[in-house]
C-alpha cells in the first residue's frame, strides 16, 4: 500500500440516530449522526410512521388541503353559474325565450307565413 494516500480509519466509529439509537461501527469518519435507523424505521419496526424530513409530509399535507378548498370552491362558482344561467335577467328575456320555445315547437320555417 502506498503510504499518506489512504483515509484514517476508525474501528470505533459512533454512529447516532435522531431517535437516540447509538452503535458504534468502522468508518473513515470518528462520528456519525443519521436521520433514520434500523430501531425507528417502518420496515424494521413493521410501525407505520412518518419519517420528516424538514417538514416535507406538513407541506404535502398543506398542498392537498390547498387543492381540495380550491376544488370545493370552484364546484360551488360552477353551481351558482348554472343556476343563474337558468333564470333569465329580465322580462323581456322571459318572453324572447317562450316565444322561442314557441317557434320551435311549429312546422312552420322562419319567413313563411301561416295558411
Amino acid at each position: 500500500m502506498k503510504k499518506d494516500i489512504h483515509p484514517q480509519y476508525y474501528q470505533n466509529c459512533r454512529v447516532t440516530c435522531a431517535c437516540g439509537n447509538t452503535f458504534t461501527t468502522g468508518s473513515t469518519k470518528p462520528e456519525i449522526k443519521v436521520e433514520i435507523c434500523s430501531a425507528c424505521h417502518p420496515f424494521f419496526t413493521g410501525k407505520m410512521k412518518f419519517v420528516d424530513t424538514m417538514g416535507r409530509v406538513e407541506k404535502f399535507q398543506k398542498a392537498i388541503s390547498k387543492a381540495q378548498s380550491i376544488k370545493q370552491k370552484q364546484a360551488s362558482k360552477q353551481t351558482k353559474q348554472h343556476q343563474k344561467q337558468e333564470r333569465p335577467q329580465t322580462l323581456k328575456e322571459m318572453i324572447q325565450n317562450q316565444s322561442r320555445l314557441e317557434n320551435r315547437g311549429s312546422s312552420v320555417k322562419p319567413g313563411q307565413d301561416k295558411k
